[in-house]
């Protein structure tokens, strides 16, 4: 591919403002932004935003132990297709991201992947809540987020002293809220659309207990918490307050706790069982006002891929999860009513600054910067169609729902790996 090539016509976008400009791109970097600059290779951005490539905060690429799902090859391309020049990759894996060596693997398979790849490790062993992992190991790799990832760390004094280990290491921890003893066996909302449909609920409350408690804990220790896929009205009031008193808190949400509710699951379809579950109108009314709000810091994917026959079992038997990456720009700018601007600053540079990365990813758009980049045309509309998806899985619950806003173009440190809309590797 060309060492030097030319994004024309598109309007950048990042967190420094809004302009009409050409983009030049040489050797990976960002080298002149203006007008009237020429190369030989020219990427056409007419009608197009310019902007930082996708940071997404929370996605399962399944690699090492199920890749029969995704692999972390795969799970890139789709990040790419979407817009994303880098993903956080969950520790549920088999086995889990816990040590040092599994930390290199994930690296090392991500090495040739067409987006930059940063593994988050575990706060415990084997991810079971009961022995903090080796996070100085980890983090001299250069992990900078540690989480149980579908498990909540449900001792508090454990988490109080992964609180302290982490705030001494310069890391991030990030909770999955739900009190397991008050979840219980649950796989949906517990509400009006649960007692219908004679399925076991979760309470919002399950959520709320394990966030009231890890602000307080990050009171007691000033430690940062991350809150992963927020999904009630009353966490996102409670993170609210927190900021309000300059806690060291953020938080992510993800499209489908935005655009969808609790009544998709009287189908019984599998597609819609996700956990933390899909909640009420109110729910979902709460997480918007706090992504326009900036209560919610970041919009995460929550990328959970699973093989067709998996997602086929019955509701209550079937895993939960949903496919996120190439949807969830295109969902935000369709959905949420917020200017192209502020979506970007969820999906982009606010991700960037939490997970530590702001280095390489979540621009400006400037000379000097690296060339990780996206261009999006926020007018062109498309039909989510399964089968096209670049997952190995096909789980996502939006086939055949129209959406506008496109990723025409991925660039990562120059290269193009997307190019009107086709994956380049």
């Amino acid at each position: 591919m060309p060492r030097e090539l030319l994004i024309r016509g598109g309007t950048v976008v990042d967190g420094t403002g809004t302009r009409q400009a050409d983009v030049l791109v040489r050797d990976g970097i960002v080298t002149a932004v203006g007008d009237g600059l020429e190369a030989k290779t020219v990427l056409d951005a007419a009608g197009c935003v310019v902007a930082p490539g996708l940071v997404d905060l929370h996605a399962h690429l399944r690699e090492p132990g199920k890749e029969e799902a995704e692999t972390v090859e795969t799970g890139a391309r789709a990040a790419a297709l979407g817009g994303y020049t880098a993903v956080v990759a969950m520790p549920n894996t088999e086995p889990a991201i816990d040590s040092a060596g599994v930390v290199r693997e994930v690296m090392e398979l991500g090495a040739t992947a067409c987006c930059d790849v940063y593994p988050a490790g575990a706060i415990t062993v084997g991810r079971a809540g009961e022995q903090l992992a080796p996070m100085a190991e980890m983090a001299a790799l250069g992990v900078r987020l540690f989480t149980d990832d579908g498990s909540g760390v449900q001792d508090s004094r454990l988490m109080r002293r992964a609180l302290e280990y982490a705030s001494g290491l310069g890391v991030t921890l990030g909770q999955h809220c739900e009190d397991d003893a008050l979840a219980a066996n649950g796989v949906m909302h517990e509400g009006e659309w649960s007692s219908r449909l004679g399925l076991p609920g979760v309470p919002a409350e399950a959520e709320e207990l394990m966030v009231m408690r890890d602000i307080a804990l990050a009171r007691l220790t000033g430690a940062s918490v991350h809150f992963l896929h927020l999904s009630t009205a009353g966490a996102v009031a409670m993170v609210g307050a927190a900021k309000a008193q300059g806690l060291p808190v953020t938080a992510e949400a993800t499209p489908h706790h935005f655009t969808l509710t609790d009544a998709e699951c009287a189908s019984y379809d599998a597609v819609f069982r996700v956990n933390p579950p899909l909640r009420t109108d109110l729910d979902v009314a709460a997480v918007r006002a706090g992504l326009a709000n900036g209560v919610i810091d970041a919009i995460a994917t929550d990328h959970a891929p699973h093989p067709p026959e998996a997602k086929e079992a019955p509701f209550d038997q079937a895993p939960p999860g949903m496919l996120g990456l190439e949807t969830a720009l295109a969902l935000a700018l369709s959905e949420l009513e917020l200017p192209i601007e502020q979506v970007l600053a969820l999906l982009s540079w606010n991700p960037a600054r939490i997970a530590g990365i702001t280095g390489a990813h979540g621009g400006p758009v400037a000379e000097g910067f690296p060339a990780n980049l996206c261009v999006i045309d926020p007018a062109a509309t498309w039909v989510v169609e399964p089968d096209q998806l670049a997952s190995r899985s096909r789980n996502t619950p939006y086939a055949g729902r129209k959406l506008t806003g496109k990723v025409r173009h991925t660039l990562l440190r120059g290269e193009p790996v997307v190019i009107d809309s086709e994956a380049q590797r």
